[in-house]
């Protein structure tokens, strides 16, 4: 089988989240996210999860170094053996060029980029709709993935809930972020020749799947 290594790239709101959902269900992949690999790092009180702990524990934070200490030791682990899928990793330049030595040290290489395309405006509303269930964290937003009942979650009836930041003023400041500071990464990749689009806009979860699920499909 193909190794699949893959990175999910897209602005806040694009929908990552709801499409590595899928992809893990579909292709086997471990879904590996930034969140997730520190907080289980601390949790397994590895080298690099204390040295992140002090800075988390402050509020600051994480140094690249520390953080790609962590997703080291994460791919590291046998699951991802036969491939993984990042979100929320890498941010910027430096961190994909530091992930593309980590890798070639281990004989392997980042083998497709799925980029979710987003106009800005589209991404402000998605956030402000926003939704997640107060008891399994499930995601849906009022206008493009609402649930079936509404303000309850269609998994275990738990009352739906708005992040107090998802507010037009700091979704507008974590696009600009984003353009600054993690759009490069779509430059970067495209030179690799492993970037490929999901256009998102305006599409609903399940079609904008067919796109990405095409893209995997064809390794």
């Amino acid at each position: 089988m193909t190794q699949r290594n893959v990175i999910l790239l897209g602005g806040p709101g694009a929908g990552k989240g709801t499409q590595a959902e899928r992809i893990v269900a579909d292709f086997a992949l471990p879904h590996i996210s930034t969140g997730e690999m520190l907080r289980a790092a601390v949790a397994k009180a590895t080298g690099m999860g204390r040295e992140a702990q002090k800075y988390m524990e402050r509020g600051a934070l994480v140094p690249d170094e520390v953080v790609i200490g962590v997703v080291r030791d994460r791919l590291a682990e046998p699951d991802a053996a036969e491939g993984f899928l990042l979100d929320g990793f890498p941010r910027t330049v430096p961190q994909a060029e530091a992930l593309d030595a980590m890798l070639a040290g281990a004989g392997r290489g980042i083998t497709h980029v799925v980029l979710i395309e987003v106009p800005a405006e589209e991404l402000v509303q998605r956030i402000a709709g926003r939704r997640s269930c107060a008891v399994c964290g499930k995601i849906y937003n009022v206008v493009f993935d609402p649930p079936r009942a509404g303000g309850v979650c269609d998994l275990d009836g738990g009352e739906l809930v708005q992040r107090a930041d998802d507010n037009e003023e700091t979704v507008r400041n974590r696009i600009g972020v984003y353009e600054q500071q993690t759009a490069p990464l779509v430059g970067y990749y495209t030179d690799k020749g492993v970037l490929q689009s999901a256009f998102g806009g305006g599409k609903r979860p399940d079609e904008v799947y067919e796109q990405v699920q095409r893209i995997l499909a064809g390794a």
